[in-house]
């Protein structure tokens, strides 16, 4: 990695705020998730008549804070995966670049899908205008939409979580992200087959706590490189 003076002081601002911000909401989303599954019985989908009954019998605000916090991560991820760009040797740039492609990808692929389920989605059931609904509905685990949004969560972020490993050597801190990105990568790759093949339980086990202990730890070691680098 570089030193702390041939670093742009730019890149250790905007990269120690992106980390230190979606750290914040990745927690956030986390506390969503685990509030949701706790307050409301969990809902498995059937078809779309059904999905209407159980919104209107259990409404709450947190499936769209949770899908807010994603945006967000999206487009924190795409200024951090920059700053890692900025930051790498330069032979290794070739890594970085690609690692930034796909993190771009992830926050596309992710945010026109939570963009939609709290905007047209939404609207949509407030008004009752259902006819097509189904393939942009996000609970269809077999929607369009669905197969897009994990695209993006497994094959995108996986890549570019393996890219991105190369570049950290040296610290204990960097050893540690270099780890847990390639942890993250494994994690999002499996997780990408148990979708496709319909395992629900290795698909939940590999996304909610795999991926979602990795992206917390790496997050947050990335805030405490950057911060190292003041």
């Amino acid at each position: 990695m570089f030193t702390k003076t041939q670093i742009n002081p730019n890149t250790i601002k905007l990269g120690y705020w992106s980390a230190l911000l979606a750290t914040l909401a990745w927690i956030v989303f986390t506390v969503c998730f685990i509030a949701l599954v706790m307050i409301n019985p969990l809902f498995t989908w059937t078809n779309l008549a059904d999905y209407v009954v159980y919104t209107n019998q259990y409404p709450s605000l947190l499936p769209d804070l949770a899908r807010l916090m994603v945006i967000l991560i999206g487009v924190l991820y795409v200024i951090l995966f920059s700053c890692i760009h900025d930051l790498a040797p330069a032979e290794q740039k070739v890594f970085t670049r690609i690692s930034l492609a796909f993190a771009l990808g992830f926050a596309i692929l992710t945010g026109a899908n939570y963009f939609i389920q709290i905007s047209a989605v939404r609207l949509a059931l407030i008004k009752g205008t259902l006819a097509g609904l189904e393939q942009v509905v996000q609970a269809n685990p077999y929607s369009a939409i669905s197969a897009m949004n994990m695209l993006g969560w497994t094959v995108f972020l996986g890549a570019a979580s393996l890219f991105a490993a190369p570049v950290f050597s040296g610290g204990r801190l960097e050893k540690v992200i270099r780890v847990t990105f390639l942890l993250n990568g494994l994690f999002c790759m499996l997780s990408a087959a148990a979708y496709v093949f319909e395992l629900i339980v290795p698909l939940f086990l590999l996304i909610n706590l795999g991926m979602g202990s990795a992206v917390i730890v790496i997050s947050a070691a990335l805030a405490l490189l950057f911060w190292q680098k003041e």
